[in-house]
């Protein structure tokens, strides 16, 4: 995510005056939303200490009875899913029909993790060769402990519930720290969960405040960090970590390319596009950016791109596409983005930098800009699309793995094989063929970036394996003739197994 989820505009060390308490605000209109304390050291390491002894009654409960706390947790999110999308749209600023979509993805992704945590994790076993026939192998995966998860902005539930619902279906305890722009969201989960489990209070707990707080849950003894947010600040988040060995999920940012091949559904790949690179303002990680379209089909393609796009808007009334920006400071890196594009040589189609007004940032699409401006290699974070004219799939491939980001993609193709062969060989850890996004939609797939895109995955097996650790056993089930693990074994045992070795494998 390109939002920076542990500081605030002016205030990069947690405040000014660092203040006890900060004020959560609607991005539309300024009025305070909530109020809530900055927590330091000394609460973030109790919050920890509580989840960690919360964790001992969580892990003893096993997948059966964790699933069925997990699924009540679920069906409190289900049950008042019009009080959070409400709370969404006044702390977020996103419409309320999209908050909806975001918590039913959660609620759909804690099922997924609380039904499947068994099946992935539990003990299994493995054919334990040649020289270990006489003993049974299994693997297991265990919980870490306590997890904490640094929350971003600009999908204040749905992100989070990606590490949240899967350390805690994996048996962790987890302290939340969400954005200082969305403490009211991640407070009103927690109480959620307090209303579904009474008796797992603590297990799943909440921090609030700015940079400091996340540092502090950092250096508190947790036994992973979770981080989405900004590179920069993921950066630092991970020389914090470094201190005390704390290992690290980070899920940063990204400029995710939209492939468009000559005989693609134009109409299908323009609507796709829209919807990829301005659904939430533009504040989506996944979120397109690019575009690379054929030379046959470019002009068409911006021709229909252009004209659904006119038709959208950003503002706070119910009937706008998007909400304002939920960060303030993030119209200065579009705004910044758009002139320099065209000072670069760029041409916008569609609006530009006199899009960027007091209701929000409306849709602005670009054509010629060259591939070094920022508008094309920095993560712009907003209603903004640059389209770009290929020779074919194959250039348009080159072009977007040019990028140090890596985390989403998409492509559009008349022919579904040609589309996956060029969806492999795109540089990042997902993309969608002739649709945009939806590899997030499926809580069996992997969700994490590589490159400036961060490491680790949330979601599916791999992300409730992201939150355990492998634990090996072998058990012995007789005794063999001649213990090759022992200093009385024969010499002849051992000259016998060198051979054996040259039988079975000394002719491949």
């Amino acid at each position: 995510m390109a939002s920076d989820s542990t500081t605030r505009p002016g205030d990069a060390t947690g405040s000014l005056s660092d203040p006890d308490t900060f004020d959560s605000l609607d991005p539309a209109t300024g009025t305070v939303v909530a109020t809530f304390p900055v927590e330091r050291e000394p609460v973030v390491h109790l919050a920890v200490e509580r989840a960690r002894q919360a964790s001992g009654w969580w892990r003893s409960l096993g997948f059966a009875g964790r699933k069925q706390h997990l699924s009540a947790f679920a069906g409190e999110l289900a049950r008042r899913v019009d009080d959070l999308a409400d709370l969404v749209r006044r702390e977020n600023g996103k419409p309320r029909g999209d908050a909806v979509l975001e918590i039913t993805l959660a609620i759909d992704h804690t099922m997924w993790a609380a039904r499947k945590a068994e099946a992935v994790l539990g003990r299994r076993q493995v054919f334990p060769g040649l020289l270990a026939l006489n003993n049974s192998a299994s693997v297991e995966y265990q919980p870490l402990g306590v997890v904490g998860v640094i929350g971003p902005w600009n999908y204040p539930v749905f992100t989070p519930i990606g590490s949240i619902a899967y350390a805690l279906a994996a048996g962790n305890g987890v302290v939340f720290k969400p954005s200082e722009y969305t403490p009211a969201i991640g407070r009103w989960l927690v109480d959620a969960w307090n209303r579904a489990v009474p008796a797992g209070r603590g297990v799943f707990d909440v921090v609030t405040g700015f940079g400091p707080t996340g540092a502090a849950l950092c250096r508190s003894g947790v036994d992973k960090v979770a981080f989405t947010g900004s590179a920069r600040t993921g950066r630092a988040v991970m020389a914090v970590c470094a201190e005390t060995l704390t290992p690290v999920l980070m899920e940063c940012g990204g400029k995710d390319a939209l492939i468009v091949e000559e005989g693609a559904d134009l109409e299908a790949a323009a609507d796709a596009a829209l919807w990829g690179g301005m659904s939430n303002g533009g504040q989506t990680c996944i979120g397109i950016e690019r575009i690379y379209a054929a030379e046959p089909v470019f002009d068409r393609f911006v021709e229909l791109l252009t004209e659904r796009a006119a038709s959208l808007r950003a503002g706070a009334d119910d009937g706008a596409d998007w909400g304002p920006p939920t960060m303030p400071s993030q119209t200065e890196v579009i705004t910044r983005h758009l002139t320099r594009a065209m000072d670069d040589g760029g041409r916008t189609v569609l609006g530009g930098t006199q899009s960027v007004g007091s209701e929000g940032v409306g849709p602005t699409i670009l054509v010629g800009v060259p591939e070094e401006s920022p508008a094309v290699t920095e993560e712009t974070f907003g209603p903004t699309l640059t389209v770009a004219k290929v020779r074919d799939g194959d250039e348009a491939v080159e072009l977007a793995n040019a990028s140090r980001y890596g985390l989403g993609g998409a492509v559009f193709t008349r022919d579904r094989r040609r589309g996956i062969e060029l969806a492999r060989r795109m540089r990042s850890g997902m993309t969608s063929v002739n649709s945009v996004l939806t590899f997030a939609f499926v809580p069996g797939l992997p969700f994490g970036g590589v490159g400036e895109s961060g490491f680790g995955r949330i979601h599916g097996p791999d992300g409730l394996r992201e939150f355990s650790r492998a634990k090996a056993i072998t058990a012995q089930r007789f005794a063999l003739p001649v213990d090759m693990t022992s200093f009385g074994r024969p010499a002849l045992a051992t000259k016998a197994l060198g051979l054996t070795m040259r039988l079975l494998h000394g002719r491949r």
